[in-house]
């Protein structure tokens, strides 16, 4: 198949600093796993591909789940000590079809799929033929001379304040994104003319080192538990979309001594429904199953939009933000599985209840308290409801 633009992952076994870092846990997950999550969310990657030589990391890989991505062997040859990462992209477009690639580098965890958008927009706009991620970095940089030092960046006897500095630009090894045909033949993964994407100064840190590793798994947490910044998520919600079976419910499957499907319903969250109405926030349910039983209580609960025996959820919620003119910064999603998980990503506020899946909980920005059936929806309605609140 000839794909448009992929990304390439490489992750070889055979780290001697951190044995098998790239699947090592940090922040609850493999470390392999940030990077694909970026790479997946990148609005412009058609398929992810990630070679390596380590059954082991193919099996972690796996685990990972996802229809977007490949696993592909790479050889002896490629993944030696003394071998380049240039010679595995060669082995790669020499086997597969595509226009462009980005090589990802898996040891940059905090690269996000809004740093990805960024270049690809940039190399079809055709004014460069290749793509790199920077940091600008404002540090005095001394070099030395013969007989001393001299300063490389700055006038000493002039010295600038550090905000009117420009600083400088120092590639953070995060992705590096060319076309077949240049990669070829200049057998580079930087030929041309040549653009930069600047990333966020915590990027800056690539996984090398054990000392490294602590450093980024700090920032990792301090990212993730941003209170500032989940609050300002909680007062922009616009819309409240929800999953049924194990948010509304409890997951359970019950039936009556007749065999009728029976489900547990938990009446917080209706009440969640009304008071997020009352300040003129509607809720959506999007659920997998085909059941009477979750459009009668969506009728009883007053809500008019339910779409149901729906698989794949987040071209749905992209479809409803723009009928509701929002967009999906202004949306919150709350699910508890894997099918559930690509809308969760998308959306300004996805939250995962208190016994959803790994990965689920993984990539929401706010996992509730309450389980699933337990009063989930009115938790994170009386947040957006706070929220607001200390906005006014």
């Amino acid at each position: 198949m000839n794909y448009k633009n992929v990304a390439f992952i490489p992750v070889r076994g055979g780290s001697k600093s951190i044995p098998l870092k790239n699947i090592k846990i940090i922040n609850d997950r493999p470390l392999v796993y940030w990077t694909l999550d970026a790479a997946i969310e990148c609005k412009y990657i058609d398929r992810v591909f990630v070679a390596t030589d380590s059954e082991e990391i193919k099996n972690a890989v796996k685990l990972y789940d996802s229809d977007k991505v490949e696993i592909i062997n790479r050889s002896e040859a490629t993944a030696g000590d003394s071998s380049t990462t240039e010679s595995a992209m060669l082995e790669f477009a020499e086997k597969y079809d595509f226009e462009n690639i980005v090589l990802i580098q898996a040891t940059s965890p905090l690269l996000e799929a809004k740093d990805l958008d960024k270049g690809f927009k940039m190399l079809l706009e055709k004014k460069f033929q290749s793509i790199l991620s920077v940091v600008r970095q404002k540090r005095f940089i001394w070099r030395k001379s013969e007989h001393s030092y001299f300063s490389a960046n700055y006038d000493y006897n002039n010295r600038p304040m550090r905000q009117k500095f420009e600083g400088f630009l120092v590639e953070n090894g995060a992705f590096y994104i060319t076309n077949k045909m240049e990669l070829l033949k200049s057998q580079n993964r930087l030929s041309g003319n040549i653009g930069v994407v600047e990333m966020s100064e915590d990027s800056y840190f690539e996984i090398d080192e054990p000392s490294d590793w602590i450093i980024v798994e700090g920032l990792l947490k301090q990212k993730k538990n941003n209170s500032t910044n989940i609050e300002r998520l909680f007062r922009g919600v616009k819309l409240l979309i929800t999953d049924s079976d194990g948010v509304l419910t409890d997951g359970g499957m019950y039936y009556s001594e007749q065999g009728d499907e029976l489900k547990k319903f938990n009446t917080k969250d209706g009440m969640g429904v009304q008071i997020l109405r009352e300040i003129g926030i509607n809720t959506v349910i999007i659920t997998g199953e085909n059941v009477e039983l979750v459009k009668k209580r969506a009728e009883k609960l007053g809500i008019k939009e339910i779409y149901m025996g729906i698989k794949d959820k987040a071209p749905l919620v992209r479809k409803i933000a723009e009928s509701h003119s929002l967009n999906l910064e202004e949306i919150a999603y709350i699910g508890d599985d894997v099918n559930d998980l690509e809308a969760i990503k998308i959306v300004g506020l996805g939250c995962s209840v208190e016994d959803g899946m790994e990965r689920v909980k993984d990539a929401a920005k706010y996992v509730t308290r309450a389980k699933g059936g337990q009063g989930a929806l009115r938790e994170v309605a009386e947040l957006i409801i706070t929220h607001k609140l200390v906005e006014l």
